[in-house]
């Protein structure tokens, strides 16, 4: 009998310590506050657990990883609470913060979230920006262009609080 679809408890384990902070980092990215951080980091590990997916590399689990907890995060935002409820009306949990922000990734989280992504995986992840656009299922060529727009739009905030 060939062996199971399923991963070992040791498996799973091994993965989530290897990528949690990462996973965490980019979830933080979206939800912006630590509560729905964790459901969205959770949701993206109950995800790795019910998918067969094989991979190839530590690489190819964090690409899957970090592309699986990008969609969750923003279907949602696309769900009918949220906009029904609206974001803009709760107010922002931020008390202790596991994971700091400085100024500049304040302003990145800032951004537009087709920018944000770019930026934050880009600067933030390390990753060149043809596995960017693998992993977020883009062409190159629109990854860098992103990059670009999401810069000039940095340096405008930046030099806008300059003067």
């Amino acid at each position: 009998m060939g062996r199971s679809l399923l991963r070992t408890d040791e498996e799973l384990s091994q993965i989530y310590h290897r990528h949690v902070k990462t996973v965490y980092r980019v979830c933080f990215m979206y939800m912006k506050n630590n509560h729905d951080t964790e459901d969205m980091v959770q949701n993206t590990f109950l995800r790795l657990l019910k998918d067969g997916t094989r991979f190839e590399s530590e690489e190819h689990e964090k690409a899957w990883l970090i592309r699986t907890a990008t969609n969750l995060c923003k279907d949602h935002f696309r769900h009918w609470w949220n906009r029904r409820v609206g974001m803009d009306a709760i107010a922002e949990v931020a008390a202790e913060d596991a994971y700091t922000i400085d100024e500049t990734l304040r302003r990145v989280l800032r951004l537009p979230s087709k920018y944000k992504s770019v930026i934050y995986m880009y600067y933030y992840e390390g990753y060149p920006t043809g596995e960017i656009a693998h992993i977020l299922g883009k062409k190159a060529s629109t990854v860098r262009s992103l990059l670009h727009e999401g810069r000039k739009l940095l340096r405008i905030e930046m030099e806008g609080d300059a003067e």
